[in-house]
């Protein structure tokens, strides 16, 4: 299976050239990383090349790595039934640039980039209708990068006078939030809720 994936790899690195900046072969899996201006000539090829016929795009999904200077990677994940084949490609890009569209190569990429864009602000230039399409539409932010805050910007309600979704910001209502980070083990220095009753019978 390792030969057939590392043929296939040294023929789509043959015929994209520089197109390709590496290719391997981890777990049985074949990934080739693309130049990111260069991803629609390289799904063009992967789709129409005899050998390659990656006729359907399964996904693309986005990853985030906040230390790189490029944070995102953009992944797509193509079968070919033909070849009896599974590929991913992948590019990395930042939150300015723009990854070009691949949606004229695979209509079904129209809803996976504005998933992408939704939960992670990657842009992607030529697009029909780049928009949010899982979060609503007054959302801030990008829930799946990695500095978007666990409690989110706002909270969403329905608000029974107004009769109406309201939007408020994040209000933390528990009473107890006071975390001393001790051993689990260890008893608290102050008293939680009910420990006075106990208290109260020892004495």
């Amino acid at each position: 299976m390792d030969e057939s994936l590392q043929d296939l790899g040294d023929h789509i690195t043959a015929g994209l050239g520089d197109a390709i900046v590496s290719s391997e072969i981890d777990r049985g899996e074949l990934t080739l990383t693309a130049s990111a201006d260069k991803i629609v000539k390289v799904l063009k090829f992967l789709r129409d090349d005899p050998a390659c016929h990656f006729s359907v795009l399964v996904d693309i999904c986005g990853a985030d790595n906040p230390g790189r200077i490029k944070r995102f990677d953009v992944v797509y994940h193509l079968l070919s039934m033909h070849q009896n084949h599974r590929l991913r490609v992948k590019l990395e890009t930042d939150e300015e640039a723009q990854v070009p569209s691949v949606v004229g190569v695979y209509p079904a990429a129209n809803w996976f980039e504005r998933e992408a864009f939704d939960l992670y602000g990657i842009l992607f230039s030529g697009h029909p209708d780049l928009r949010r399409i899982l979060t609503d539409y007054g959302f801030t932010g990008h829930p799946l990068r990695k500095d978007f805050p666990l409690t989110g910007f706002v909270e969403v309600r329905y608000d029974d006078e107004l009769k109406r979704v309201a939007y408020e910001p994040v209000k933390l209502t528990q009473e107890f939030r006071n975390f001393d980070f001790e051993s689990p083990w260890e008893a608290a220095e102050y008293l939680l809720p009910g420990d006075e009753k106990a208290s109260e019978g020892e004495g």
